[in-house]
């Protein structure tokens, strides 16, 4: 095979992805905006009873939706609604009135604090806890560590934000039940947040360590003295780094849709007790906007571990062609 050919399709990686990230992006601004069609009720009333019109006249509706546009076709007003959300304008909530792009500019700060904060504590928990688990895997302190990460996977965070709140705020009387957004009172939803990706992510760093440790030449550097603490950190942890990044970048994505939950259990000033906020009045512009800001997150990060996990091992681009993985398992 020339080198020409092999050097366009290495270089026509990144545009492919980055295509079907578009794609992505415009099938599911199709679904997110179709839940205007398919909400119950009349848009126009919604939109006055967030007003304070409890009881709306007939004028005043047909006045509402001709403002939203509803007696212009379905196409278009998806078009216009698409526009908008390229430029990051959703137009304007239907509770309150005002833009949503300012109104997620106001909660954004916090959810970030909170987002940042877990990613953090999972990290530091997941890594000791992995490399742990792969260094005594078949002994009691393996057996442990999955049975505690196993309850925590289990557990949905809901449970694990309200156990916290009793053992650590109205036992111990440490905390604050109510929180501000600030870095102080993050490490409780926090918690709650990272549980999830902190226990699985030690289960697949402790999956892909013991597979890297498989190998032949490990098993000798073991057999003649190393230590296999060292080995697995200097030897199988790169090696497990791949199928790690993989779920890492999932996961930056989990912590945005999880986090509406632990918002509101702790009463969190972010975009995530915002959205479910508006999820209870109904406000479905909003819902639309968080939405395709949770799947925008979801395609970056998805693609940032593509190209990141292919840059470290070059055998995923021999995959990525056709016959590649042949001609991988072949040069193997």
């Amino acid at each position: 095979m020339s080198v020409v050919p092999r050097r366009r399709r290495r270089m026509g990686r990144v545009p492919r992805r980055i295509l079907h990230m578009l794609v992505t992006l415009w099938v599911a601004s199709l679904l997110v905006w179709s839940l205007l069609a398919l909400a119950p009720g009349d848009p126009a009333r919604r939109v006055l009873n967030g007003r304070g019109v409890v009881d709306p006249t007939d004028a005043q509706l047909a006045a509402e939706r001709l403002a939203l546009g509803l007696d212009r076709p379905a196409w278009e007003r998806y078009l216009d609604w698409l526009g908008g959300a390229v430029r990051g304008d959703f137009g304007q909530s239907w509770r309150t009135g005002r833009p949503i792009s300012d109104e997620l500019a106001v909660y954004l700060p916090a959810t970030i604090n909170l987002t940042l904060a877990a990613l953090l504590i999972a990290l530091a928990v997941a890594l000791p806890l992995g490399l742990l688990g792969a260094a005594t895997a078949g002994r009691w302190p393996d057996a442990v560590i999955r049975v505690v990460t196993l309850v925590m996977v289990s557990t949905p965070a809901f449970v694990i934000g309200v156990v916290l709140l009793y053992v650590v705020v109205l036992r111990w009387g440490a905390g604050n039940v109510v929180a501000d957004g600030t870095w102080s009172n993050a490490w409780l939803p926090a918690i709650t947040l990272a549980a999830w990706p902190a226990a699985s992510w030690a289960r697949i760093l402790r999956a892909g360590l013991l597979e890297s440790m498989s190998a032949t030449y490990l098993h000798v550097s073991e057999a003649r003295g190393a230590g296999r603490l060292r080995l697995l950190v200097t030897h199988a942890l790169p090696n497990a780094s791949v199928p790690f990044l993989a779920v890492f970048g999932v996961s930056v994505g989990w912590l945005l849709a999880g986090a509406p939950v632990v918002e509101t259990v702790f009463t969190w000033p972010g975009i995530g007790r915002y959205t479910v906020e508006s999820i209870i009045a109904r406000d479905v512009p909003v819902v639309q906007a968080f939405t395709m800001l949770a799947v925008l997150l979801f395609v970056l990060s998805s693609l940032a571990v593509d190209l990141l996990s292919t840059a470290i091992d070059p055998r995923l681009r021999e995959r990525g062609r056709p016959g590649g993985s042949m001609a991988g398992e072949a040069a193997r």
